[in-house]
């Protein structure tokens, strides 16, 4: 309560400047920015062209780290710029000696950043594999949409990969088969039993199988008992 009663609101003085900090430390921050811009520039350098392309877990680890450096020492009077260039070799010394490391035991840069995961396999989802991947269903659709996919037989593998972009491999147009579709419209349209008989779709998984005429039925790949229709349509980008 006593610290209320002391702030003044709408102290313009209070907010633009600091009653301990002189005006002529604005000169001061200017340069603190110019020196830590300039630090900054050079420790991506370091880092290679990746470091302006979408970034692995350990790079944006670095980016932050970098970043918190920079940011304190831009305009805090406390903070010595010495001690952040310090920061700004040691960082990317660290982040140099970890690429040689992930160059030399491929098994330390799967533990680091992650291995690609194999989401999509012969036009089925690989259940087991999606469902320990921090990634819906709706986003794998969506990614599979903006590369003019229209049903999962057009699929013959899908991946994730350590930088979390999905790569996606094609059946030629007379290899594609039956799929389940991947369109919104579509996959609201999801039954429990078969309207007509014929080729059906699991909704969970992928999984295409022949299904009478109104009976109800489990996926023999997942148990799940959603299906939609199989699609055919060959894959036009």
């Amino acid at each position: 309560m006593l610290f209320a009663a002391a702030v003044q609101p709408f102290d313009w003085h209070r907010i633009l400047l600091s009653d301990d900090i002189p005006p002529l430390f604005l000169l001061e921050i200017v340069l603190r920015c110019v020196l830590t811009y300039l630090l900054i520039l050079g420790a991506l350098r370091v880092t290679g062209r990746r470091g302006v392309r979408q970034l692995s877990i350990f790079e944006l680890s670095i980016i932050l780290a970098l970043g918190s450096a920079a940011g304190d020492a831009m305009f805090y009077e406390d903070v010595p710029l010495l001690h952040v260039a310090v920061v700004f070799v040691v960082v990317p010394v660290v982040y140099l000696l970890f690429n040689w490391f992930t160059e030399k035991w491929p098994w330390f840069s799967d533990w680091l950043e992650g291995a690609p995961v194999l989401l999509v396999d012969q036009g089925e989802i690989q259940i087991r594999n999606f469902q320990n991947q921090n990634l819906t269903q709706k986003e794998l659709f969506g990614e599979l949409r903006q590369r003019q996919i229209e049903h999962l037989g057009q699929v013959r593998r899908a991946y994730i990969e350590a930088t979390g972009d999905i790569s996606v491999y094609f059946f030629e147009d007379e290899e594609t088969r039956p799929g389940m579709p991947i369109w919104p419209e579509r996959l609201e349209k999801s039954l429990r039993r078969a309207e007509k008989a014929g080729a059906y779709a699991c909704a969970c998984c992928g999984h295409v199988q022949e299904l009478a005429r109104g009976n109800p039925a489990q996926c023999t790949s997942c148990q799940n008992d959603a299906w939609l229709e199989a699609c055919e349509a060959k894959r036009i980008a």
